[in-house]
């Protein structure tokens, strides 16, 4: 990871070109909630992969990293949400070769306006961490959970 826990990038804004070509930009988040005393997590159901992940999306031109985890875990979740703390990148090769950075906040929904499901998203489960963990598809989503899990929450 080449953020610390907490230390956003800088506003990063459109796409950057790379030597191999593009970098995708990405971003998303663990929202999270307690219920009773057991924090729990928010992940998502790609039925275009068959995967569960964390709520992330492409950066759209013009938008910086923070504003595209908010749209982006929105449009996939049906929660409106607030950033907490910045918890970290993951980089890795898309399904088309190109490089991929996905930069993660923990949030808190504020407002649940319903799931909308379809081809991108089509169920959202809150999990305990050691489910979400268990049911989470690739391991770099784990890593994410893990500096999530490292947080003190309020």
């Amino acid at each position: 990871m080449a953020q610390g826990v907490g230390q956003a990038p800088a506003r990063l804004v459109g796409w950057s070109v790379t030597k191999a070509g593009t970098e995708v930009r990405a971003a998303g988040g663990v929202v999270w909630r307690r219920r009773d005393s057991e924090v729990e997590v928010l992940l998502v159901h790609r039925p275009r992969y068959d995967d569960w992940s964390l709520p992330k999306g492409k950066a759209e031109p013009g938008e910086t990293d923070d504003e595209t985890a908010q749209r982006e875990v929105t449009e996939e979740t049906g929660y409106v949400v607030k950033l907490g703390p910045y918890l970290g990148e993951v980089r890795y090769a898309d399904r088309f070769g190109r490089s991929k950075v996905v930069r993660y906040w923990a949030m808190d929904p504020v407002e649940d306006l319903g799931l909308v499901a379809g081809d991108e998203v089509d169920e959202r489960r809150w999990a305990s961490i050691a489910d979400a963990r268990a049911l989470l598809s690739y391991p770099r989503d784990a890593g994410i959970l893990d500096t999530f899990e490292a947080l003190e929450l309020p």
